[in-house]
């Protein structure tokens, strides 16, 4: 794996998209810095980090859309996969090296709380906090990204289909407002998500006993619980995906001085299943 991550390394500096990310990232977030921090005299750098975070809508998919699409497409892939190393340590190495790369400016960004400290009152546990979560929020966009460059050969479709995922990512709290009320609402559009796991299912295993018979047991059980207690699907999906909203996470830094611990965790186990997804999707080219 230590091979692999190595080369990560090496190859985005040599093609300079390593240089562009980071560039990119220190001039977008310095850019608020000097709006917020130092113009307007706002004493806490979350601020800066919270305004700037759609520019990882840009950033990400450029770090990512190469990972393993630029592999499939040039056939060495094959060769990556012949190597003496598992396929865990492949995905590792790869996700590894682009993580690096977004440490770089997030310690960066550790030097500016203390230009603010130098300045007057800066409140030091909530920008390290912030910048904390910022970091986890790049790590957990950048195995999305990884999981979508597996999907495909094509580097400029997996960019915008990361860029599209990331979309949707940021306007999560918007999104929850259309989510319907009534619990026979609620009810549809979960079945209409049971049926399209199912496909999913199906498409993944090419067994469809498997999974009509998941789909099947998911639609009754909804079926049960919603006579023996509709109110329970009253603002289901709305509270559902309430706990998803990983931008939250950094206003809770921003205006609570809070520390998500249950949210960090959340973050760590989706990175952990977009990273078991992303070698369930190349042991399953591999077969075929």
């Amino acid at each position: 794996m230590r091979a692999i991550y190595k080369r990560e390394v090496q190859s985005y500096f040599q093609t300079m998209v390593g240089y562009a990310f980071i560039v990119f990232l220190i001039a977008a977030v310095g850019v608020y810095f000097m709006v917020y921090n130092l113009s307007y005299g706002y004493p806490k750098f979350a601020y800066a980090l919270y305004g700037s975070m759609y520019f990882f809508l840009i950033a990400i998919p450029v770090l990512t859309m190469r990972s393993l699409a630029e592999e499939r497409k040039n056939r060495t892939d094959q060769l990556l996969l012949t190597r003496p190393v598992t396929l865990g340590q492949i995905v590792l190495g790869k996700y590894l090296a682009m993580v690096t790369i977004l440490a770089i400016p997030c310690l960066v960004f550790c030097m500016f709380p203390l230009v603010i400290q130098g300045q007057g009152t800066a409140y030091l546990k909530t920008d390290y906090a912030a910048i904390l979560i910022y970091f986890l929020l790049g790590c957990t966009y950048i195995a999305l990204g990884l999981l979508l460059s597996a999907l495909t050969e094509s580097p400029v479709i997996a960019a915008v289909s990361t860029f599209g995922v990331l979309l949707v990512c940021y306007l999560w709290e918007g999104l929850r407002q259309f989510m319907p009320s009534q619990a026979l609402a609620n009810l549809a559009v979960i079945l209409a998500l049971i049926v399209i796991l199912a496909f999913w299912v199906k498409h993944m295993t090419k067994n469809w006993m498997l999974a009509s018979g998941l789909g099947v047991a998911a639609a009754a059980a909804c079926g049960i619980v919603f006579l023996n207690d509709s109110t329970a699907f009253e603002n289901l999906l709305s509270e559902f995906m309430g706990h998803f909203a990983f931008a939250a996470l950094l206003e809770d830094a921003l205006y609570n001085n809070l520390l998500n611990v249950q949210g960090i965790l959340l973050l760590l186990s989706a990175i952990g299943l977009c990273l078991f997804l992303t070698m369930q999707m190349i042991q399953k080219r591999r077969w075929n």
